[in-house]
């Protein structure tokens, strides 16, 4: 290792948001879901086509979400698909401000 000091970035706890990308919350949140029905079809060895035999859900769409493609899936129809694989999905939420909501709010209504 080389002697240059490293810094250490410590993140939010959303690697989407640390990323900058747009709809950060909602994207963690289709991942997890996919991640649940990944972990779901692991813990059952089920093929692509078993699923789709189960659920009725296309085995293209379990292909898809196997290589988080997740383009198409809403969170909603995630969690469809996680309740024919007799999952019930319980979602807890907590809204608070941004980090420094609190000077954008003031810092618009000075410019008003």
């Amino acid at each position: 290792m080389n002697d240059e000091e490293m810094e250490l970035v410590r993140g939010s706890g959303n690697v989407f948001r640390d990323f900058d990308v747009p709809n950060a919350d909602a994207e963690q949140l289709r991942s997890i879901l996919a991640g649940q029905i990944i972990k779901t079809l692991d813990e059952r060895e089920l093929t692509v086509r078993e699923a789709e035999g189960l659920t009725g859900i296309a085995a293209a769409d379990f292909s898809r979400i196997r290589r988080a493609n997740l383009g198409r899936f809403t969170i909603d129809r995630l969690i469809t698909i996680l309740n024919r694989l007799n999952r019930q999905v319980e979602v807890s939420v907590v809204v608070r401000p941004f980090p420094g909501a609190q000077q954008l709010a003031i810092a618009s209504q000075q410019l008003n």
